[in-house]
Formats: structure tokens, C-alpha cells, sequence
């Protein structure tokens, strides 16, 4: 929807009804993601695309005959599983599921909220339930990391929706999800369509080792968009780390320097330093630790730590400063290998983003999931 909010938002604030198609999800080779939209206006104008043009005609009909009360808001399915396959499907192979409905101040009074946020850069998470009962479909819950609006039509089902979508949100996921009638996740009676307006949050790891490697590859799993960096060409190589976004030929404490000074880095970026040797780590250290981040962890033994902070303090790097390092990085899991270590790592991550105490939930009463703590 974000592509098409400056045609879209005109109609809205004048009281008009505008039909939208949605891709909410995709299979095999379909050209366009989860969350592509496309309007048809009052005057039959059309904007933005669900499939680079296999299917826009089949969408735009569907959208003029939702506004009019001729058809109800629904699912489609469009590609080689229909019979007109050729007429109206993806000859590239792929198959899209489309939801189609009218878009106005009845039926989605939030919008103005929702524009909002995302032009000022506030992560928020639009949920529309998109397959289940009638007096269901259509029915909008708006999620902040601070607040709600709107409702899916049941408390318990909110509540249940808003723990997941926020975990969502936290890594820009975008995704179809299914649930019970009153909120159970194991149930399927409702599909519900996540549409998180955030981008994800960029891990930067330091340190082109096996270690590396391992968090790089669950930093990706974790929906992270992930940066390998290290000074050394022969071992920062994309065939060494094929799971992270981006690989970097740089001295670490000048490619931080850089994406600070480009303003590509915020309070969820996610710093890891596993070079344990001291000409990169503390000069990284010093440029990481005054910024405002998630987490900055680095890997070592008990000796490197403790030599790695007498060399910050001499460093002038001020206490306060020091108490933000994770350092030795990761929960105390028993890990060994690299994979295990990377779990570690990542399993500190996720209880500093969400309060939890890395303790067994076995051992634990009352509530399960926690609100975020940034």
C-alpha cells in the first residue's frame, strides 16, 4: 500500500470509495511480493500493480464491482492453478492471492493514522482479515509498538494479534497468518494479512569468521537485514557468508563511521564484533558505544574481555559507555560450535528486544509474551 498512499490518501479525505487489490501471498515465481497493491479510483483510474501486468485486468474488474455492492470484499487466487490460466494467470508459473476490497473512511478510518506514521517513519503494522467468516472479512486492527486502533472483531483474537504482530513488526515482516475464531494459534478458521511498515532492522556483524558465518545466517532467519564486514579481502568474500545481505571490504570502525554519518543506522540496529583482536575491535568499540542502538555484543574469552576493556578505558571511553557492551556476547547456553554460539547470540537479542530473562518458560508463571523494551 505504502507505493500508492499519494493517490489513494486524496480520494479518502473527500469521502470517496476507492477498491484496492492486495497481494497477501505469492507462490513459486510471482513477480510481485506480499503487500503490492493496486487502486482503481471513482473515474476508473488505476494505480500501482499486483503483477506487473498478468493480472491487473482480472484485479481492476474485481475492484469496480466491490465498490458498486455488486461483490463483496474476498480472496482471489490467480495463476496455473486456474482453468484460465492463460487468460488471467501468471504464464511465468507463479500464482498470487489477491484480497479485494473498497478502501474509504467507512471501511478503513485509520488510514489517515497509518500515512502518518509511515511518512514520519513510525513502525506500524496494518492486520485485515482476508479468508473466514463474513462479518469478518475486512476488519482492521492497527498496531504501534505503543498503542492500537481498530479491532478484528473479538478481544482475545486482538490481544493474541497484537503479541505476534509486534515481533513481526520488529523484523518488517509482511505475511499471511492464521488463527482460531477467538485467537487460538493453532487454529485456521481466519487468515489474516500482517502488513508491517518498517524496514527491517540491519544487523552489522564485524568479523569474517565461522562465527560470523553462523550469526549471519540466523540474523537473515530472523527476518534482519545483515552486513558482513571485515578489512580482510581474502576472507570477506559474498561465497563465505552466501546468507548476509551485504558483504564489505572495509576496517570496521570506518564502514560504522560511514553508515552513521549516511543515516542508514537507528535505535534497532544490531552491532555484533566477533574479530576478538584488538587493532579492529576497539577502535569499533569506540566509534559503536556512544551511538544509540539495540545491542552491541562482542565475542571473546573472559581474558580477551578483560583486556578489551582495560584497553577502552585507556581509551578514554567513558563507564557509562563501557555497560552497554554485551561482552562475553551471548546467553550462558553451553554453546560450542559456531551454530550454537550464533543461537547464544541471538537468543540475548531477542530477550534484550522483548524483556524476557533468558530463563525456562517451564519455570515461569503469567504472561508469555512481553512488550518490547525499545
Amino acid at each position: 500500500m505504502r507505493e500508492i498512499l499519494s493517490e489513494l490518501l486524496p480520494w479518502w479525505r473527500d469521502g470517496k470509495a476507492v477498491g484496492m487489490g492486495t497481494v497477501v501471498a505469492t507462490f513459486r515465481s510471482a513477480p510481485r511480493p506480499a503487500g503490492a497493491s493496486m487502486i482503481v479510483g471513482p473515474d476508473d483510474e488505476a494505480f500501482g500493480s499486483v503483477s506487473g501486468g498478468c493480472v491487473e485486468g482480472a484485479v481492476f474488474e474485481e475492484a469496480k464491482l466491490v465498490v458498486s455492492g455488486e461483490s463483496d470484499p474476498a480472496l482471489h487466487r490467480y495463476g496455473i492453478s486456474d482453468d484460465d490460466a492463460f487468460s488471467v494467470g501468471l504464464t511465468c508459473g507463479g500464482i498470487l492471492d489477491v484480497f479485494v476490497e473498497e478502501i474509504s473512511k467507512r471501511t478503513f478510518p485509520e488510514l489517515e493514522q497509518v500515512a502518518t506514521s509511515i511518512e514520519e517513519h513510525e513502525p506500524v503494522a496494518v492486520v485485515t482479515c482476508v479468508a473466514g467468516p463474513e462479518d469478518r472479512l475486512g476488519n482492521r486492527l492497527i498496531i504501534w509498538n505503543d498503542r492500537t486502533a481498530g479491532s478484528l472483531g473479538l478481544t482475545r483474537l486482538d490481544e493474541a494479534v497484537t503479541d505476534d504482530a509486534r515481533g513481526m513488526l520488529a523484523a518488517g515482516r509482511t505475511a499471511t497468518v492464521h488463527y482460531g475464531h477467538d485467537g487460538e494459534r493453532r487454529g485456521d478458521d481466519l487468515t489474516l494479512f500482517v502488513s508491517s511498515y518498517a524496514p527491517p532492522r540491519r544487523m552489522l556483524v564485524f568479523g569474517a569468521i565461522d562465527f560470523a558465518a553462523a550469526v549471519a545466517k540466523i540474523g537473515t532467519f530472523l527476518g534482519h537485514k545483515v552486513t558482513v564486514c571485515d578489512a580482510r579481502p581474502v576472507f570477506a568474500t559474498p561465497k563465505r557468508f552466501p546468507d548476509a545481505h551485504e558483504v564489505v571490504v572495509e576496517w570496521p570502525h570506518r564502514y560504522l563511521q560511514s553508515e552513521v554519518e549516511a543515516g542508514r543506522l537507528d535505535e534497532r540496529t544490531i552491532i555484533c564484533v566477533l574479530t576478538h583482536d584488538p587493532k579492529f575491535d576497539v577502535p569499533l568499540l569506540q566509534a559503536a558505544l556512544p551511538l544509540d542502538v539495540a545491542y552491541i555484543g562482542a565475542m571473546g574469552s573472559r581474558r580477551t574481555h578483560e583486556d578489551r576493556l582495560e584497553r577502552l578505558r585507556a581509551a578514554g571511553v567513558p563507564q557509562d559507555q563501557i555497560d552497554k557492551l554485551s561482552s562475553p556476547v551471548g546467553l550462558d547456553l553451553g554453546a560450542r560450535t559456531p551454530e550454537e554460539t550464533a543461537v547464544s547470540i541471538a537468543a540475548e537479542i531477542i530477550a534484550l528486544q522483548w524483556g524476557g530473562d533468558g530463563r525456562r518458560l517451564s519455570e515461569l508463571d503469567g504472561r508469555i509474551h512481553k512488550d518490547a523494551e525499545r
